[in-house]
């Protein structure tokens, strides 16, 4: 009989600097290692580095949570969480091959299993959002 392995979750708070995506990755990779799932620490790295690093351009707040949530051998879910409740991702159309930004969110979801946007509420204030995305080893 196949064993299951309970669902483990890690959290991450950092302050929203230039240095935080690098933090984030570290984090990430640390978790997954530990965990045994390092066939997903390259996408993983970078899709979070990519969240991460948009929280810290354009949600204007002092702090952001990563959170990596395992599940069994195989799948983790990774999140990224601030508290600015106005500024959401959205769907830009292609990028141009001599833009050097607008590609994050296209990345994680090609990269990833699932992904999507969470928002954070508290009673009915909408509190922050929560980018989050589903890996799975191959």
């Amino acid at each position: 009989m196949e064993s299951v392995l309970p669902e483990n979750f890690y959290e991450l708070a950092a302050p929203a600097s230039l240095t935080t995506p690098r933090l984030a990755r570290q984090f990430v990779s640390g978790t997954l290692e530990a965990t045994g799932h390092s066939a997903l620490i390259d996408d993983a790295c970078v899709c979070v580095s990519d969240a991460v690093t948009n929280v810290v351009q354009h949600a204007r707040v002092p702090t952001v949570a990563v959170e990596v949530t395992v599940h069994g051998r195989d799948r983790a879910t990774i999140a990224v969480r601030d508290g600015d409740p106005v500024r959401r991702p959205y769907r830009r159309g292609p990028a141009r091959p001599d833009d050097e930004r607008g590609r994050g969110l296209a990345l994680v979801r090609d990269l990833s299993h699932a992904s999507g946007v969470s928002l954070i509420w508290d009673g009915l204030d909408v509190v922050g959002k929560r980018v989050w995305f589903e890996l799975r080893a191959p």
